[in-house]
């Protein structure tokens, strides 16, 4: 069956918003609203599966809804709220659990990767993480969904249990006239520069809210002299930049801060280069700070200002989760109906 086109994503409420979260996921999603239908969530289910405080959490739930709405997505026409609000993200997962297959779960690396060299002594739920995150993007029937490199096998794996579902049941799937799928099977968005943005201490570790150096990021919130600062301290080598990509090989630091320019800018590695090729460092970084403070300065005040209001950002998430319902509830009558559940 053919399936109207949905965006579905979310963001993790665990910190300290950065530069690689709006590069990576905000700033797409603010471009996605003209093409498509959009659900954006704040994934608060996803962000327990590691311990978070809970006087921390409420705080953290409403800065990434002020970035949403900071960054440009408009919550009047597209949907926005936080996973928790709505119930049937997790009844699908447990179906979703009895769907996918062990060996499945066992191959996905980032589970490896966080759960580190104690892996008993981490969660049901860290290890369970893709199942709720294909209940996500599945209890929405969406059919698109903009991801880093970092998620790409997780969206396999949604991919994976759409299609397993939709042969375990495709006679019941039939029978209650969803003819031959009832699940879409999600396309990745992964496009422009700098999708994997990288720490400004360590070109080859992605920037990121956990980094014990806060020079290794820009969050969203700091303020043009930080921004300034920390990009003047960017870690670089002694070669001028190069004229053409290929000179970017090897260089991970090089690579990184033309990516991030390129994806500020929105142009090309290609085409910053050919305007700085063979510039210092200190000529590329001068143009880098006036870039990224006029792009992110207003962002951050916005941000800001958003999280001094907490009843308004709690206002908008409300409306979201009532709308986000809505669509979610008649997507589970039908998985009942189709599982062969006995409902009122």
């Amino acid at each position: 069956m053919a399936f109207k086109e949905l965006v579905f994503s979310g963001v993790q409420p665990t910190g300290n918003l950065h530069l690689g979260n709006y590069l990576g996921a905000i700033k797409r999603f603010v471009e996605l609203q003209d093409r498509y239908d959009c659900i954006y969530c704040v994934v608060d289910l996803h962000a327990i599966t590691v311990w978070q405080d809970p006087a921390e959490l409420p705080r953290a739930i409403r800065e990434v809804t002020a970035a949403f709405i900071a960054c440009g997505i408009d919550p009047r026409k597209h949907i926005v709220f936080n996973q928790s609000q709505v119930a049937e993200h997790a009844e699908l997962a447990w179906i979703f659990n009895c769907v996918a297959r062990l060996g499945w779960l066992n191959r996905m690396t980032q589970f490896k990767e966080k759960a580190g060299k104690d892996r008993e002594n981490a969660s049901v739920g860290l290890y369970a993480y893709p199942t709720l995150m294909a209940s996500d993007i599945l209890v929405y029937r969406a059919t698109h969904v903009p991801v880093g490199e970092d998620q790409k096998q997780h969206l396999e794996l949604s991919r994976d249990i759409a299609q397993k579902f939709n042969n375990d049941f495709a006679a019941s799937i039939r029978a209650h006239g969803f003819g031959d799928t009832f699940f879409p099977l999600p396309e990745p968005l992964i496009t422009g520069e700098a999708t994997r943005v990288m720490s400004l201490r360590d070109g080859a570790k992605k920037m990121s809210k956990s980094d014990s150096s806060d020079q290794s990021r820009i969050n969203l919130t700091d303020d043009a002299d930080a921004i300034a600062l920390k990009i003047r301290r960017a870690k670089t080598d002694p070669h001028p930049l190069p004229s053409e990509e290929k000179g970017l090989e090897g260089r991970p630091e090089a690579d990184n801060l033309v990516g991030i320019y390129a994806a500020l800018a929105g142009t090309s590695r290609a085409s910053v280069l050919a305007q700085y090729g063979n510039a210092q460092f200190s000529t590329f970084k001068t143009a880098l700070v006036d870039l990224a403070v006029s792009k992110l300065g207003p962002i951050g005040a916005e941000m800001k200002r958003l999280v001094a209001d907490p009843l308004s950002i709690d206002a908008v998430l409300a409306d979201g989760a009532g709308r986000a319902q809505k669509v979610a509830h008649e997507t589970m009558k039908a998985v009942k109906d189709i599982v062969g559940f006995v409902r009122a």
